[in-house]
C-alpha cells in the first residue's frame, strides 16, 4: 500500500504536460513524474516490485486527476 501519496502539476496553471508525485512504500520514499499518457518516470529509486506500484499509481491518478 502506498502511504502519504501526493501529486501536483508540473507547471503553474495545472495544465498538462504532467504531474510530479511522491509517496512512501515499504518505509522508503519514492518520487517521479506522471505523464499524460500514463508513463511514469522515476526521479529517484525505483521500487523493487515496480509493476505492482505502477498499477497503484495509475489507480490513484485516475481517481484524483481524471475523475
Amino acid at each position: 500500500m502506498l502511504q502519504h501519496f501526493s501529486y501536483k502539476p508540473m507547471f503553474a496553471g495545472g495544465n498538462l504536460p504532467g504531474w510530479t508525485f511522491s509517496f512512501f512504500y515499504q518505509n522508503q520514499r519514492y518520487t517521479g513524474d506522471y505523464m499524460p499518457d500514463g508513463t511514469i518516470n522515476w526521479t529517484g529509486e525505483t521500487p523493487s516490485d515496480e509493476e505492482k506500484v505502477k498499477k497503484m499509481i495509475h489507480e490513484l491518478m485516475t481517481f484524483h486527476v481524471y475523475e
